[in-house]
Protein backbone atom coordinates (compact mmCIF):
# COMPACT_ATOMS: atom_id res chain seq x y z
CA UNK A 1 0.00 0.00 0.00
CA UNK A 2 0.99 3.48 -0.73
CA UNK A 3 2.83 2.80 -3.77
CA UNK A 4 1.12 3.92 -6.99
CA UNK A 5 2.80 6.35 -8.79
CA UNK A 6 0.89 10.00 -9.81
CA UNK A 7 -1.17 9.68 -13.14
CA UNK A 8 -0.13 13.13 -13.76
CA UNK A 9 3.11 13.70 -15.90
CA UNK A 10 3.94 16.13 -13.40
CA UNK A 11 4.85 15.30 -9.73
CA UNK A 12 3.33 18.30 -6.89
CA UNK A 13 6.53 17.30 -4.96
CA UNK A 14 9.10 17.50 -7.72
CA UNK A 15 10.50 21.45 -6.48
CA UNK A 16 13.51 21.91 -4.40
CA UNK A 17 14.65 23.97 -1.52
CA UNK A 18 18.29 24.09 -0.03
CA UNK A 19 17.04 26.70 2.53
CA UNK A 20 19.27 29.47 1.98
CA UNK A 21 18.17 32.68 3.32
CA UNK A 22 16.79 35.13 0.15
CA UNK A 23 16.15 39.19 1.04
CA UNK A 24 12.55 38.66 1.49
CA UNK A 25 11.29 42.01 -0.02
CA UNK A 26 10.18 41.38 -3.53
CA UNK A 27 7.60 38.93 -2.10
CA UNK A 28 6.12 40.74 1.74
CA UNK A 29 2.57 41.68 1.53
CA UNK A 30 2.08 45.00 2.84
CA UNK A 31 0.14 44.63 6.10
CA UNK A 32 -1.40 46.84 8.59
CA UNK A 33 -2.73 48.97 5.78
CA UNK A 34 0.64 49.36 4.14
CA UNK A 35 0.85 49.99 0.70
CA UNK A 36 2.91 47.85 -1.33
CA UNK A 37 3.75 48.68 -5.11
CA UNK A 38 -0.09 48.01 -5.85
CA UNK A 39 0.39 44.39 -5.44
CA UNK A 40 -2.77 42.48 -4.43
CA UNK A 41 -2.92 38.93 -3.05
CA UNK A 42 -3.16 36.95 -5.83
CA UNK A 43 -0.72 38.81 -7.09
CA UNK A 44 1.82 37.40 -4.13
CA UNK A 45 0.16 34.11 -4.32
CA UNK A 46 0.81 33.95 -8.49
CA UNK A 47 4.42 35.42 -7.72
CA UNK A 48 4.94 32.36 -4.93
CA UNK A 49 4.13 29.69 -7.72
CA UNK A 50 6.54 31.03 -10.20
CA UNK A 51 9.90 30.50 -7.92
CA UNK A 52 11.04 26.96 -8.11
CA UNK A 53 12.43 27.68 -4.53
CA UNK A 54 10.61 30.60 -2.19
CA UNK A 55 12.67 32.56 -0.34
CA UNK A 56 13.07 31.35 3.65
CA UNK A 57 10.95 28.09 2.91
CA UNK A 58 12.22 24.52 3.74
CA UNK A 59 10.85 21.67 3.31
CA UNK A 60 14.15 18.92 2.97
CA UNK A 61 16.40 17.69 5.65
CA UNK A 62 17.93 20.62 6.75
CA UNK A 63 17.92 23.72 8.79
CA UNK A 64 17.09 27.79 9.16
CA UNK A 65 17.59 30.47 11.11
CA UNK A 66 15.51 29.41 13.81
CA UNK A 67 14.63 25.53 13.01
CA UNK A 68 15.83 22.06 11.42
CA UNK A 69 13.72 19.94 9.86
CA UNK A 70 14.08 15.65 9.10
CA UNK A 71 12.42 12.98 7.71
CA UNK A 72 13.00 9.27 7.00
CA UNK A 73 11.27 6.37 5.44
CA UNK A 74 9.78 3.62 7.31
CA UNK A 75 10.02 0.05 6.26
CA UNK A 76 6.68 0.03 4.13
CA UNK A 77 7.43 1.35 1.40
CA UNK A 78 7.21 4.99 0.08
CA UNK A 79 7.77 8.07 2.42
CA UNK A 80 4.14 9.65 3.16
CA UNK A 81 5.82 12.15 5.38
CA UNK A 82 5.92 15.87 4.58
CA UNK A 83 6.88 18.97 6.29
CA UNK A 84 7.77 22.91 5.89
CA UNK A 85 9.35 25.63 7.56
CA UNK A 86 8.44 28.99 6.18
CA UNK A 87 10.32 31.85 8.11
CA UNK A 88 9.34 35.85 6.92
CA UNK A 89 5.87 33.70 5.93
CA UNK A 90 4.44 37.17 6.74
CA UNK A 91 6.44 40.57 7.80
CA UNK A 92 6.48 40.98 11.58
CA UNK A 93 8.31 37.98 12.97
CA UNK A 94 5.54 35.09 11.27
CA UNK A 95 6.78 31.92 10.70
CA UNK A 96 4.61 29.03 9.53
CA UNK A 97 5.71 25.37 10.40
CA UNK A 98 3.70 21.88 9.36
CA UNK A 99 3.76 18.27 9.60
CA UNK A 100 1.94 16.11 7.29
CA UNK A 101 1.51 12.07 7.13
CA UNK A 102 0.09 10.95 4.48
CA UNK A 103 -1.81 7.42 3.74
CA UNK A 104 -3.71 5.80 1.70
CA UNK A 105 -2.36 4.66 -2.09
CA UNK A 106 -1.68 8.06 -3.01
CA UNK A 107 -0.87 9.51 0.63
CA UNK A 108 2.85 10.50 -0.65
CA UNK A 109 1.20 12.68 -3.18
CA UNK A 110 -1.61 14.33 -0.99
CA UNK A 111 0.85 15.38 2.30
CA UNK A 112 2.83 17.04 -1.12
CA UNK A 113 0.00 18.71 -2.57
CA UNK A 114 -1.22 19.81 1.30
CA UNK A 115 2.39 20.86 1.91
CA UNK A 116 2.59 23.31 -1.15
CA UNK A 117 -0.84 24.86 -0.87
CA UNK A 118 -2.11 24.94 2.37
CA UNK A 119 0.54 27.64 3.37
CA UNK A 120 -0.52 29.75 0.55
CA UNK A 121 -4.40 29.48 0.98
CA UNK A 122 -3.78 30.74 4.61
CA UNK A 123 -1.84 33.23 3.66
CA UNK A 124 -4.71 34.60 0.69
CA UNK A 125 -7.41 34.19 3.55
CA UNK A 126 -5.62 36.19 6.03
CA UNK A 127 -4.80 38.96 3.62
CA UNK A 128 -8.57 39.06 2.59
CA UNK A 129 -9.89 39.20 5.88
CA UNK A 130 -6.79 42.15 7.31
CA UNK A 131 -7.97 44.12 3.88
CA UNK A 132 -11.96 44.03 4.85
CA UNK A 133 -10.90 44.65 8.22
CA UNK A 134 -8.92 47.69 7.33
CA UNK A 135 -11.75 49.01 5.18
CA UNK A 136 -13.97 48.85 8.21
CA UNK A 137 -11.75 50.47 10.62
CA UNK A 138 -10.52 47.61 12.64
CA UNK A 139 -7.13 46.57 13.68
CA UNK A 140 -4.51 45.06 11.96
CA UNK A 141 -2.16 42.14 12.44
CA UNK A 142 0.31 43.11 15.22
CA UNK A 143 3.54 41.14 15.92
CA UNK A 144 3.51 41.05 19.99
CA UNK A 145 0.03 41.27 21.53
CA UNK A 146 0.27 40.78 25.72
CA UNK A 147 -2.37 41.87 27.58
CA UNK A 148 -1.35 44.45 30.40
CA UNK A 149 -2.54 45.58 33.62
CA UNK A 150 -4.06 48.42 32.29
CA UNK A 151 -4.96 47.21 28.60
CA UNK A 152 -8.41 49.19 27.45
CA UNK A 153 -11.52 47.38 26.70
CA UNK A 154 -10.55 48.62 23.09
CA UNK A 155 -7.47 46.88 23.00
CA UNK A 156 -9.04 43.52 24.62
CA UNK A 157 -11.42 44.22 21.12
CA UNK A 158 -8.60 44.57 18.85
CA UNK A 159 -6.80 41.49 20.30
CA UNK A 160 -10.30 39.50 20.20
CA UNK A 161 -10.63 40.63 16.36
CA UNK A 162 -7.62 39.17 15.77
CA UNK A 163 -7.39 35.97 17.48
CA UNK A 164 -10.98 35.39 15.21
CA UNK A 165 -9.39 36.58 12.26
CA UNK A 166 -6.66 33.83 12.65
CA UNK A 167 -9.42 31.38 13.65
CA UNK A 168 -11.54 32.16 10.08
CA UNK A 169 -8.17 32.12 8.36
CA UNK A 170 -7.55 28.80 9.33
CA UNK A 171 -10.91 27.82 8.67
CA UNK A 172 -11.49 28.64 5.15
CA UNK A 173 -7.93 27.59 4.21
CA UNK A 174 -8.40 24.19 5.47
CA UNK A 175 -11.75 24.21 3.72
CA UNK A 176 -10.38 25.56 0.52
CA UNK A 177 -7.52 22.67 1.10
CA UNK A 178 -10.34 19.66 1.17
CA UNK A 179 -11.78 20.95 -1.96
CA UNK A 180 -9.26 21.27 -4.27
CA UNK A 181 -8.60 17.84 -3.33
CA UNK A 182 -11.94 16.83 -4.31
CA UNK A 183 -11.64 18.19 -7.60
CA UNK A 184 -8.05 17.56 -8.12
CA UNK A 185 -8.16 15.91 -11.81
CA UNK A 186 -4.81 13.62 -11.28
CA UNK A 187 -4.88 12.96 -7.79
CA UNK A 188 -7.58 10.38 -6.25
CA UNK A 189 -8.51 10.94 -2.58
CA UNK A 190 -11.14 8.58 -2.50
CA UNK A 191 -9.36 6.48 -0.09
CA UNK A 192 -6.47 8.44 0.39
CA UNK A 193 -5.45 11.67 2.96
CA UNK A 194 -3.34 13.40 4.92
CA UNK A 195 -3.12 14.66 8.30
CA UNK A 196 -2.05 18.33 9.15
CA UNK A 197 -0.61 20.00 12.11
CA UNK A 198 0.55 23.58 11.64
CA UNK A 199 1.56 26.45 13.96
CA UNK A 200 1.90 30.28 13.15
CA UNK A 201 4.12 31.69 15.35
CA UNK A 202 3.72 35.63 15.04
CA UNK A 203 5.87 37.90 18.05
CA UNK A 204 4.55 36.03 21.05
CA UNK A 205 1.40 34.87 19.69
CA UNK A 206 1.19 31.15 18.60
CA UNK A 207 -1.78 29.83 16.05
CA UNK A 208 -2.28 26.47 15.24
CA UNK A 209 -4.49 24.43 13.31
CA UNK A 210 -4.62 20.32 13.32
CA UNK A 211 -6.23 17.31 11.96
CA UNK A 212 -5.27 13.66 12.53
CA UNK A 213 -2.96 12.73 14.81
CA UNK A 214 0.18 14.57 14.14
CA UNK A 215 0.88 16.17 17.01
CA UNK A 216 2.72 19.30 18.38
CA UNK A 217 4.28 19.90 21.68
CA UNK A 218 6.02 22.98 23.30
CA UNK A 219 9.43 22.46 25.95
CA UNK A 220 9.28 24.84 28.74
CA UNK A 221 11.14 25.69 31.98
CA UNK A 222 9.04 25.44 34.88
CA UNK A 223 9.69 27.54 38.05
CA UNK A 224 12.82 25.53 38.92
CA UNK A 225 14.18 25.91 35.55
CA UNK A 226 13.79 22.19 34.60
CA UNK A 227 12.46 21.19 31.07
CA UNK A 228 8.78 20.65 30.97
CA UNK A 229 6.84 19.10 28.18
CA UNK A 230 3.18 20.89 27.12
CA UNK A 231 1.15 19.39 24.71
CA UNK A 232 -0.64 22.06 22.13
CA UNK A 233 -2.60 19.64 20.31
CA UNK A 234 -4.98 16.69 20.53
CA UNK A 235 -4.49 13.71 18.27
CA UNK A 236 -8.18 13.63 16.71
CA UNK A 237 -8.82 10.01 16.65
CA UNK A 238 -12.33 7.97 16.11
CA UNK A 239 -12.16 6.63 19.85
CA UNK A 240 -12.07 10.43 20.97
CA UNK A 241 -15.94 10.43 22.47
CA UNK A 242 -17.10 13.73 20.88
CA UNK A 243 -15.34 11.97 17.10
CA UNK A 244 -17.22 9.14 17.66
CA UNK A 245 -20.27 10.06 18.29
CA UNK A 246 -19.91 12.74 15.21
CA UNK A 247 -19.61 9.72 13.12
CA UNK A 248 -21.82 7.59 14.29
CA UNK A 249 -24.62 10.42 14.21
CA UNK A 250 -23.46 10.64 10.71
CA UNK A 251 -23.87 6.72 10.05
CA UNK A 252 -20.04 5.95 9.89
CA UNK A 253 -19.11 2.99 12.46
CA UNK A 254 -16.51 3.22 15.01
CA UNK A 255 -14.87 -0.42 16.50
CA UNK A 256 -11.23 -2.43 16.89
CA UNK A 257 -10.44 -5.21 15.42
CA UNK A 258 -9.83 -8.10 17.42
CA UNK A 259 -5.80 -8.69 16.65
CA UNK A 260 -5.65 -4.74 17.39
CA UNK A 261 -7.99 -4.02 20.48
CA UNK A 262 -6.43 -0.45 21.07
CA UNK A 263 -6.89 0.98 17.41
CA UNK A 264 -10.56 2.58 16.64
CA UNK A 265 -11.14 3.07 13.48
CA UNK A 266 -13.68 4.40 11.09
CA UNK A 267 -15.75 2.31 8.74
CA UNK A 268 -18.29 2.57 6.23
CA UNK A 269 -21.70 1.51 7.60
CA UNK A 270 -22.15 -1.03 4.65
CA UNK A 271 -19.15 -2.78 4.23
CA UNK A 272 -15.53 -3.35 6.34
CA UNK A 273 -13.61 -0.31 4.76
CA UNK A 274 -11.35 1.03 4.69
CA UNK A 275 -10.94 1.74 8.61
CA UNK A 276 -9.12 4.55 8.73
CA UNK A 277 -7.47 5.64 12.19
CA UNK A 278 -7.88 8.93 12.43
CA UNK A 279 -11.01 11.34 12.58
CA UNK A 280 -10.54 14.04 11.15
CA UNK A 281 -8.33 14.40 7.52
CA UNK A 282 -7.97 15.75 4.10
CA UNK A 283 -8.67 13.75 1.52
CA UNK A 284 -10.36 10.29 2.22
CA UNK A 285 -13.53 11.46 0.54
CA UNK A 286 -15.18 7.58 0.47
CA UNK A 287 -15.59 8.67 4.48
CA UNK A 288 -16.60 12.14 4.19
CA UNK A 289 -20.29 11.72 4.22
CA UNK A 290 -20.03 9.46 7.22
CA UNK A 291 -18.33 11.63 10.11
CA UNK A 292 -14.77 12.34 9.34
CA UNK A 293 -14.08 15.74 8.51
CA UNK A 294 -11.16 18.18 7.37
CA UNK A 295 -12.30 20.72 10.19
CA UNK A 296 -8.83 21.47 12.06
CA UNK A 297 -9.03 22.34 15.82
CA UNK A 298 -7.92 25.48 16.26
CA UNK A 299 -5.74 27.02 19.39
CA UNK A 300 -4.17 30.38 20.24
CA UNK A 301 -1.51 30.50 22.98
CA UNK A 302 0.05 33.08 24.57
CA UNK A 303 4.04 32.26 24.70
CA UNK A 304 5.91 33.49 27.21
CA UNK A 305 10.08 33.46 28.10
CA UNK A 306 9.66 30.21 29.55
CA UNK A 307 8.70 28.52 26.70
CA UNK A 308 12.04 27.87 24.79
CA UNK A 309 11.05 25.37 21.63
CA UNK A 310 8.05 23.38 19.92
CA UNK A 311 8.52 19.71 18.38
CA UNK A 312 6.02 19.21 15.67
CA UNK A 313 6.32 15.36 14.32
CA UNK A 314 4.05 12.71 13.04
CA UNK A 315 3.23 9.53 14.45
CA UNK A 316 6.26 7.53 13.73
CA UNK A 317 7.41 9.29 16.48
CA UNK A 318 4.76 9.76 18.88
CA UNK A 319 3.78 5.91 18.72
CA UNK A 320 7.71 5.34 20.46
CA UNK A 321 8.26 7.81 22.31
CA UNK A 322 6.54 10.41 25.25
CA UNK A 323 6.33 13.86 25.24
CA UNK A 324 8.70 14.22 27.81
CA UNK A 325 11.40 11.69 25.53
CA UNK A 326 10.79 14.09 23.38
CA UNK A 327 11.82 17.39 24.94
CA UNK A 328 14.54 15.59 26.49
CA UNK A 329 16.15 14.70 23.43
CA UNK A 330 15.73 17.88 21.80
CA UNK A 331 17.15 19.98 25.00
CA UNK A 332 20.03 17.45 25.00
CA UNK A 333 21.03 17.76 21.54
CA UNK A 334 24.79 18.70 21.39
CA UNK A 335 23.50 21.27 18.38
CA UNK A 336 20.23 23.08 18.02
CA UNK A 337 20.72 22.22 14.34
CA UNK A 338 21.27 18.60 14.67
CA UNK A 339 17.97 18.38 17.44
CA UNK A 340 15.34 16.83 14.27
CA UNK A 341 17.77 14.24 13.07
CA UNK A 342 18.76 12.79 16.73
CA UNK A 343 15.11 12.70 17.81
CA UNK A 344 14.42 10.46 14.20
CA UNK A 345 17.14 8.55 15.13
CA UNK A 346 16.09 8.16 18.89
CA UNK A 347 12.80 6.91 17.33
CA UNK A 348 14.30 4.33 15.04
CA UNK A 349 16.05 2.93 17.58
CA UNK A 350 13.03 2.38 19.87
CA UNK A 351 10.96 1.27 16.86
CA UNK A 352 13.68 -1.91 16.43
CA UNK A 353 13.50 -2.05 20.40
CA UNK A 354 10.05 -1.71 21.18
CA UNK A 355 8.49 -3.59 18.14
CA UNK A 356 11.06 -5.85 16.36
CA UNK A 357 8.44 -7.62 14.38
CA UNK A 358 6.65 -4.70 13.07
CA UNK A 359 7.51 -2.37 9.98
CA UNK A 360 8.84 1.22 11.26
CA UNK A 361 6.83 4.23 10.47
CA UNK A 362 8.15 7.17 8.46
CA UNK A 363 9.30 10.15 11.29
CA UNK A 364 9.12 13.88 10.04
CA UNK A 365 10.41 15.86 12.63
CA UNK A 366 10.25 20.33 12.33
CA UNK A 367 11.61 21.69 15.57
CA UNK A 368 11.33 25.44 15.59
CA UNK A 369 13.46 27.32 18.48
CA UNK A 370 11.58 30.18 19.74
CA UNK A 371 14.02 32.49 20.44
CA UNK A 372 14.63 32.66 16.86
CA UNK A 373 18.73 31.41 16.78
CA UNK A 374 20.30 28.42 15.61
CA UNK A 375 23.75 27.89 17.47
CA UNK A 376 26.68 29.62 15.67
CA UNK A 377 30.12 27.99 16.34
CA UNK A 378 29.09 24.70 16.08
CA UNK A 379 26.49 25.42 12.81
CA UNK A 380 29.33 25.62 10.66
CA UNK A 381 30.07 21.34 11.43
CA UNK A 382 26.80 20.70 11.39
CA UNK A 383 25.77 19.17 7.45
CA UNK A 384 22.72 20.96 5.85
CA UNK A 385 21.07 17.69 5.33
CA UNK A 386 20.37 17.78 1.65
CA UNK A 387 17.48 15.58 -0.04
CA UNK A 388 19.70 12.94 -0.88
CA UNK A 389 19.73 9.43 0.86
CA UNK A 390 21.35 9.65 4.23
CA UNK A 391 22.01 6.60 6.09
CA UNK A 392 20.02 6.36 9.93
CA UNK A 393 22.65 5.76 12.81
CA UNK A 394 20.54 3.36 14.23
CA UNK A 395 18.67 1.45 11.16
CA UNK A 396 19.30 0.38 8.07
CA UNK A 397 16.71 2.42 6.41
CA UNK A 398 17.52 5.07 4.27
CA UNK A 399 16.78 8.32 5.23
CA UNK A 400 14.66 10.16 2.06
CA UNK A 401 14.08 13.76 1.39
CA UNK A 402 10.30 15.30 1.73
CA UNK A 403 10.15 14.18 -1.94
CA UNK A 404 6.48 13.53 -1.16
CA UNK A 405 7.30 10.03 -0.49
CA UNK A 406 5.83 7.76 2.54
CA UNK A 407 4.32 4.41 3.10
CA UNK A 408 1.16 3.47 4.87
CA UNK A 409 1.45 4.58 8.31
CA UNK A 410 1.87 1.72 11.51
CA UNK A 411 1.77 1.29 14.87
CA UNK A 412 0.09 4.79 15.86
CA UNK A 413 0.69 6.55 19.21
CA UNK A 414 2.29 6.14 22.84
CA UNK A 415 1.73 8.41 25.68
CA UNK A 416 -1.06 10.25 23.95
CA UNK A 417 -1.93 12.19 26.68
CA UNK A 418 -0.99 13.32 29.86
CA UNK A 419 -2.33 12.51 32.89
CA UNK A 420 -3.82 15.30 35.31
CA UNK A 421 -1.15 15.48 37.69
CA UNK A 422 1.15 16.25 34.09
CA UNK A 423 -2.05 18.96 33.02
CA UNK A 424 -1.31 20.67 36.13
CA UNK A 425 3.08 20.69 36.17
CA UNK A 426 2.77 21.35 32.22
CA UNK A 427 0.01 24.28 32.18
CA UNK A 428 -2.50 21.70 29.51
CA UNK A 429 -5.81 23.58 29.62
CA UNK A 430 -4.27 26.34 31.37
CA UNK A 431 -1.97 29.14 31.19
CA UNK A 432 -3.22 31.03 28.05
CA UNK A 433 -4.14 28.18 25.90
CA UNK A 434 -7.94 28.38 24.36
CA UNK A 435 -8.78 25.40 22.15
CA UNK A 436 -12.22 26.18 20.07
CA UNK A 437 -14.37 22.39 19.92
CA UNK A 438 -17.22 22.21 17.33
CA UNK A 439 -19.28 20.15 19.82
CA UNK A 440 -18.88 22.33 22.72
CA UNK A 441 -16.50 19.19 24.59
CA UNK A 442 -13.99 20.77 26.69
CA UNK A 443 -10.35 20.07 24.75
CA UNK A 444 -9.47 18.94 29.36
CA UNK A 445 -12.19 15.97 28.63
CA UNK A 446 -10.74 14.93 25.64
CA UNK A 447 -6.89 15.26 27.24
CA UNK A 448 -7.86 12.86 29.76
CA UNK A 449 -9.26 10.48 27.84
CA UNK A 450 -7.65 7.40 28.48
CA UNK A 451 -8.64 5.75 25.20
CA UNK A 452 -6.40 8.23 23.24
CA UNK A 453 -3.15 5.97 24.72
CA UNK A 454 -1.74 2.96 22.78
CA UNK A 455 -0.77 1.91 19.28
CA UNK A 456 -1.95 2.46 16.19
CA UNK A 457 -1.08 0.15 12.62
CA UNK A 458 -1.74 0.86 9.55
CA UNK A 459 -4.26 4.04 8.85
CA UNK A 460 -6.40 2.71 6.18
CA UNK A 461 -6.87 -1.00 6.15
CA UNK A 462 -8.98 -2.08 3.51
CA UNK A 463 -9.30 -0.45 -0.26
CA UNK A 464 -12.57 0.19 -2.02
CA UNK A 465 -13.61 -1.76 -4.91
CA UNK A 466 -13.60 1.66 -6.65
CA UNK A 467 -10.06 1.08 -7.17
CA UNK A 468 -10.75 -2.24 -9.17
CA UNK A 469 -10.76 -1.91 -12.59
CA UNK A 470 -12.68 -5.47 -13.71
CA UNK A 471 -15.81 -6.30 -11.94
CA UNK A 472 -16.00 -10.08 -10.48
CA UNK A 473 -18.19 -12.70 -12.32
CA UNK A 474 -21.33 -12.72 -10.84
Amino acid sequence: MGCCVSTSSQSTCSSRSNGDTIAPTCLEIGFCGQKSARRTSSDHVVSLHQFPSLPNRIFTNGKSRSSCIFTQQGRKGINQDAMIVWEDFMPEDVTFCGVFDGHGPHGHLVACKVREALPLKLLSFLHSSESGQNGSGKACFRGNIKPESGESEKDLSAEDNENSMWREAFMKAYKAMDKELRSHPNLDCFCSGSTAVTIVKQGSNLFMGNIGDSRAIMGSKDSNHSMVAIQLTIDLKPDLPREAERIKRCKGRVFALEDEPEVHRVWLPFDDAPGLAMARAFGDFCLKEYGVISIPEFSHRLLTDKDQFIVLASDGVWDVLSNEEVVGIVSSAPTRSSAARILVDSAALEWKLKYPTSKMDDCAVVCLFLDGKMDSESDCDEPCFSSATIQSNHSENPVESDDGQKPEPSLRRNFTVRSSEENETCGGGVGGVFVDVDDGTSAAEDQNWSGLEGVTRVNSLVQLPRFSEERPNS
